[in-house]
């Protein structure tokens, strides 16, 4: 990717936020909007091999988050990082991801076109020069990076030695906000979120809870999404016709759907966040979905 701008610590637009923190670095490569940067931040980041309904969740949140404002921060990563970032794109939000390559190597190389779309409704940093490898010390700092520019860090799936949890110390570490999704006991990627709560992490149900925490109080104009989604109001492309019609009007997972419909999961989860966005479906306890009449 060729027209980065680099931001110097001195210079009047890298991010407040960020100066402020522990370890800032001296300089950020960035492509797309550097304005983005000073925007209100919330960090998503989770396991890269979430459940279903880890994702699912993911993408709601990050949905929920930028109709309220807030541009949403991750580290494109595979898993839950992925889906917090095309959550906030599903909503017509602006969202951020920070590398830990240079802007020249997307990591992972799958990517490449979420992080096309990612600088065109926000922005992609770092602080690693161009060709610099994924190398694995470079994701730590690359964390810090996430945290630091946030007001608050939300962990939605982690298991106990996911990075993700370097990333909640690193924020407070930084001062910042720490939220955590529960999940069930049996689950190897909710124990990381369950270690985060004992350790004093804000235990988040809904993500309202998230600005309650934060205080944050938005105009309703930022509940408008900033651009448009696939059908009008009135109404529904053929696909989502046919998944309204496979979910009927009794509540199911998006596994069942999959098995009805025979599309691939991560279509069937993000027309269910499409769906939900225009009140056609409602996301229920269990990673469920259900119809709304």
């Amino acid at each position: 990717m060729s027209g980065a701008q680099i931001l110097l610590s001195t210079d009047p637009e890298y991010p407040p936020l960020l100066a402020e923190s522990s370890g800032a670095p001296a300089s950020l490569y960035v492509l797309g909007s550097v304005p983005a940067l000073a925007s209100p931040q919330l960090a998503m980041v989770g396991s890269r091999s979430p459940t279903e309904a880890g994702r699912a969740t993911a993408r709601d949140f990050a949905a929920y988050f930028a109709r309220c404002g807030l541009t949403v921060t991750s580290g494109l990563a595979l898993g839950i990082d992925a889906a917090s970032h095309e959550g906030a794109l599903a909503a017509g939000g602006l969202t951020v991801a920070v590398f830990g390559t240079g802007l020249d190597r997307v990591y992972p190389a799958e990517h490449a076109p979420l992080a096309a779309r990612i600088r065109e409704h926000g922005a992609l940093v770092s602080e690693f020069p161009p060709r610099s490898a994924p190398l694995a010390q470079h994701f730590p700092r690359r964390n810090r990076i996430i945290s630091g520019l946030s007001l608050g860090t939300l962990v939605v799936e982690a298991a106990r030695k996911s990075g993700s949890l370097i990333t909640a110390r690193l924020a407070v570490e930084q001062g910042r906000e720490v939220f955590a999704i529960p999940g069930s006991i049996h689950s190897p990627v909710s124990r990381g979120c369950h270690q985060l709560i004992r350790e004093g992490a804000k235990l988040v149900e809904e993500a309202a809870d998230v600005l309650t925490e934060l205080r944050i109080s938005l105009p309703k104009e930022t509940l408008t999404p900033q651009r448009s989604l696939p059908f009008g109001d009135g109404e529904l492309d053929k696909e989502y016709e046919m998944l309204l019609d496979a979910l009927g009007f009794e509540p199911a997972t998006i596994d069942v759907l999959v098995a009805r419909t025979r599309l691939g999961v991560e279509s069937v989860a993000s027309m269910l966040l499409i769906l939900e966005l225009k009140g056609r479906v409602a996301a229920l306890p269990g990673g469920r979905y259900g119809r709304i009449p």
